[in-house]
């Protein structure tokens, strides 16, 4: 067996999220949950086939998401992955959504963060191992951290008051 990572290529500002399916019809199920889950979405979902022509299978409503959808899902070609990329939503909008779908066995990340999927390889084919989402932590939050974060959360809208 070989272990290798794939860093998932993405502009900054782009959300992602990956996970893991068991079906074909995992495509049309996501497409349906995000659409009615965000009117108007802008969002690129390919799916990793694991059987019979072993194709990435995508769809979406916006090209540049479907091009990094397509361009990442075949840089790993692990079996039943999925990934979806965001342009106008975030993984709050949608995350429940995507869990939903009968289809879906795992998340693995939901995230902007610079991505690495650490894959294991085999005769058979490949599969995803775990994800590394972001950078190491740098240290425990403090009163002033405690403050800073309250009070974002307040300032774009996710809680109520003041911070």
């Amino acid at each position: 067996m070989e272990i290798t990572t794939v860093k998932i290529e993405k502009p900054d500002d782009v959300n992602l999220i990956l996970g893991q399916s068991h079906f074909i019809k995992t495509v049309e199920d996501l497409y349906e949950a995000l659409v009615g889950a965000v009117p108007g979405i802008k969002f690129g979902l390919a799916f990793c086939e694991s059987s019979g022509a072993c194709l990435v299978r995508w769809i979406g409503t916006d090209e540049e998401m479907i091009a990094l959808a397509k361009k990442n899902a075949y840089a790993l070609s692990a079996g039943h992955a999925f990934i979806i990329f965001l342009k106008n939503a975030y993984p709050i909008n949608v995350l429940n959504a995507v869990k939903m779908v009968p289809e879906v066995c795992r998340i693995y990340c939901a995230t902007a963060n610079p991505v690495e999927v650490v894959i294991a390889e085999t005769e058979t084919g490949r599969g995803i191992l775990g994800v590394i989402d972001g950078l190491k932590s740098k240290g425990i939050e403090d009163e002033e951290g405690i403050a800073w974060r309250t009070g974002f959360l307040r300032k774009i809208g996710y809680k109520l008051g003041k911070g």
